[in-house]
């Protein structure tokens, strides 16, 4: 069988656990040298530990793949250039970035202290810009080949009544996503953006099961079918690829045995005036014509915990 990744190089952030860890598997399976990237916080972005990063490397190692394992903050500006500079140094150069890294601080908008939005958005948008910046510099003087890899969220697509901060983040990164793709076409990079759907340490908060709460065993770490981390990582193996040169600028949704291509925003209805509006003109055209038929959302649950997203 053919290695689609033969002579690449990558970072996987985020990858000790859930779909970082199923990507970075996938990506050196498929002949990728991996940089696997995880301080090993908790789900709150709490502590630090070593272990699931160098778990992660073993289980490629034992399988015949090569990789090293890295502990950094991505958040952390320093840190993350310490992670794009340790890839340059053991690999050589930098083919693949896949940020997958996150946090998760779930309250309703009126209740969400300052602390908990900062620290959702610092992981998710400042780490995702964090190694973006250096691993395009790269990309920039080299010119030949560079795939941009961003999770973003079914949160940050439809929205998520108990995740603010989460939805915000991930809405963010659509649009970096895109900004990325026109910025670094002209030097062969593509920038596409992954919506997952799969169970993690972040679902396990608000689908808890019984009988894994009894085996003591969290549901995500129990999932072998659709919501299993792994099925998430075909569609960027396959993005990372050469085949992918076409694909970019783009969302994707990765859920179970589905893969999704979705629509960019565009325009729906148009009015116009032939001046500055009048203000009882538009009252009167407005129900009429642009806003005809329009439905507020119903509201979901404040449990925002149905994230998708390791």
């Amino acid at each position: 069988m053919a290695q689609h990744l033969e002579g690449k190089s990558a970072i996987v952030t985020g990858a000790g656990r859930g779909i970082g860890r199923g990507i970075a598997l996938a990506l050196a399976s498929q002949g990728a040298s991996v940089i696997v990237n995880d301080f090993g916080g908790t789900v709150e972005g709490e502590g630090r530990d070593q272990s699931p990063a160098q778990q992660v490397v073993d289980e490629i190692r034992a399988a015949g793949g090569t990789a090293e394992a890295n502990y950094a903050d991505v958040a952390e500006h320093r840190e993350a250039e310490d992670l794009v500079r340790q890839a340059l140094d053991t690999y050589g150069k930098l083919d693949i970035l896949c940020n997958v890294a996150g946090i998760l601080r779930e309250r309703m908008i009126f209740n969400m202290t300052e602390q908990e939005w900062d620290a959702v958005i610092r992981v998710h948008l400042k780490g995702t810009y964090n190694t973006t910046h250096f691993a395009s510099i790269h990309w920039r003087q080299r010119r030949e080949f560079g795939r941009l890899i961003n999770f973003s969220s079914s949160a940050g697509i439809r929205g998520s009544a108990g995740q603010p901060n989460y939805a915000a983040a991930k809405a963010g990164l659509i649009g970096f996503t895109k900004s990325c793709a026109n910025a670094l076409a002209r030097y062969n990079v593509t920038s596409n953006a992954i919506a997952p759907g799969a169970a993690t340490r972040m679902t396990d908060r608000g689908l808890v099961s019984q009988d894994a709460t009894r085996s003591g065993a969290p549901p995500s770490e129990a999932e072998t079918g659709p919501r299993d981390p792994a099925n998430v990582a075909p569609v960027v193996v396959y993005l990372c690829s050469d085949a992918a040169s076409n694909v970019s600028g783009r969302v994707i949704g990765a859920s179970g045995y589905q893969i999704t291509l979705y629509s960019d925003i565009v325009m729906e209805r148009q009015i116009f005036s032939d001046g500055p509006w009048d203000i009882d003109r538009l009252f009167e055209l407005a129900p009429e014509t642009i806003f005809e038929g329009l439905q507020p959302p119903s509201g979901d649950r404040p449990s925002g915990a149905r994230s998708s997203e390791a």
